[in-house]
């Protein structure tokens, strides 16, 4: 965990715990609205170490052709979105790793491809909200070790892994999630010919390098002072969500595809993780996964550390195996 901290550029002497309520935080978002809020326990929000902004959201990126060279390891993984009647698009996590959200715009829809390292969450919203248009960026605190996103229109804050408004105007107000997955490179390029990729921003990043080191390895999270999953579950094994239902990469693993809750979950091939190896491309192999409804249409889900399913869903259901 040391060496995670050394690598991202963090010292613990930036990692403070929130005041018991939120005038901590006013002096840095005086245009929040505080006062509206779910958020009981204030303690549950930290600093993650950058300010506002400080991980810089990307903007209307650049997009080619996957058949143009992009520079990436067949064995990376990116985030799919396949949109009806759109080209298919790649987000690398290469990039998602330094940056967390991108705003995007596919076709008329206005997307927000969020991914927090420290919780494994790869979501995708829709960026409209009551009728306005939203853009995000990072908050640059934690609850629960999962990202806190802003609106730059309202500076609302929103629970990434929740999808949900936990500060200011937009308290309680919920965003549309989106089915994508993730996939290797390789395999995005096999099935989807006509798909465009992300460029790579215009940021000084030493893209393609993990600044997560071993941390999918780790026996505790980082920044994360709640209860241990249930079940012998280890906090940081990858599950599958759908809703408040969470199954084991691990069972997926062994049955190949678990047909359950008029869900079927298939083990469709492998990618490398993003947060094992210094290079990402040489990180262990983890099941690329698709989720999808009885009719074979794709499923909004997620794919997190068990850790995170359990704090954000506490009562939820474990579909383990029988």
């Amino acid at each position: 965990m040391k060496h995670l901290i050394l690598v991202a550029g963090w010292v613990l002497a930036l990692v403070l715990p929130a005041a018991a309520d939120p005038n901590f935080w006013r002096h840095e978002w005086p245009n929040t609205d505080f006062s509206q809020t779910s958020v009981e326990n204030w303690v549950e929000i930290m600093s993650g170490g950058p300010p506002k902004d400080g991980i810089p959201a990307i903007h209307g990126p650049a997009m080619v052709a996957q058949t143009d060279e992009a520079g990436l390891d067949p064995r990376e993984p990116v985030i799919t979105v396949a949109l009806d009647g759109q080209p298919a698009r790649a987000y690398p996590l290469r990039y998602l790793l330094w940056h967390e959200i991108v705003n995007d715009r596919i076709g008329g829809l206005p997307v927000a491809v969020t991914y927090c390292p420290l919780c494994n969450s790869a979501l995708v919203f829709d960026r409209r909200v009551q009728g306005r248009e939203l853009s995000f960026g990072v908050t640059g605190k934690l609850r629960n070790s999962d990202m806190v996103m802003y609106d730059r229109e309202t500076e609302s804050w929103w629970q990434q892994a929740l999808g949900v408004g936990i500060v200011g105007h937009f308290n309680g107000a919920r965003l549309t999630q989106l089915p994508v997955w993730m996939e290797s490179w390789a395999s995005f390029r096999a099935s989807h010919p006509g798909g465009m990729v992300m460029v790579e921003p215009d940021h000084a990043r030493p893209y393609g390098t993990n600044p997560y080191r071993g941390y999918d390895s780790s026996r505790r999270p980082f920044l994360y002072n709640g209860e241990n999953p249930p079940h012998g579950v280890p906090p940081l094994m990858r599950v599958i969500r759908v809703g408040d239902r969470a199954w084991t990469m691990e069972r997926l693993r062994q049955e190949r595809e678990i047909r359950e809750a008029g869900l079927v979950l298939s083990w469709q091939a492998e990618q490398a993780s993003a947060l094992d190896t210094g290079a990402i491309s040489q990180g262990k192999p983890v099941g690329a996964i698709r989720v999808r409804d009885g009719q074979g249409r794709d499923v909004a889900h997620d794919v997190l550390f068990a850790f995170a399913f359990h704090a954000f869903w506490p009562d939820g259901t474990w579909m383990l195996a029988q």
